[in-house]
């Protein structure tokens, strides 16, 4: 899943910048809990991808070191944007942008 994860943040991005817009995305991976609704999660992986997100610039989908780590010989291709404090989340966390695979209009 990090894998579909990351290619579908990256074709998102394209298919936005495509009509002017720039999100930011984020990605993490790791253990989730169904909350008491029932209709929603949480936990520090939630967490933390929220604050990954938070990290990313304006188009741009930086993953952790986690996903990085679960995608190798996906053939995707990641820069490093080093390591960076993230709200809430014990310790620095070094955060990868994910590079776009596709032509730019």
């Amino acid at each position: 899943m990090p894998t579909a994860g990351s290619k579908l943040g990256i074709s998102r991005q394209h298919a936005q910048r495509q009509l002017g817009i720039d999100i930011r995305s984020g990605l993490h991976t790791g253990e989730c809990e169904v909350l008491a609704s029932g209709a929603d999660v949480g936990g520090i992986a939630v967490h933390i991808g929220a604050r990954v997100a938070a990290a990313a610039a304006p188009g741009e989908v930086l993953v952790s070191r986690t996903v990085k780590d679960l995608v190798a010989g996906s053939g995707l291709q990641f820069q490093d944007r080093g390591l960076r404090m993230l709200k809430g989340v014990p310790s620095k966390w070094r955060l990868f942008a994910a590079e776009d695979q596709f032509p730019h209009a």
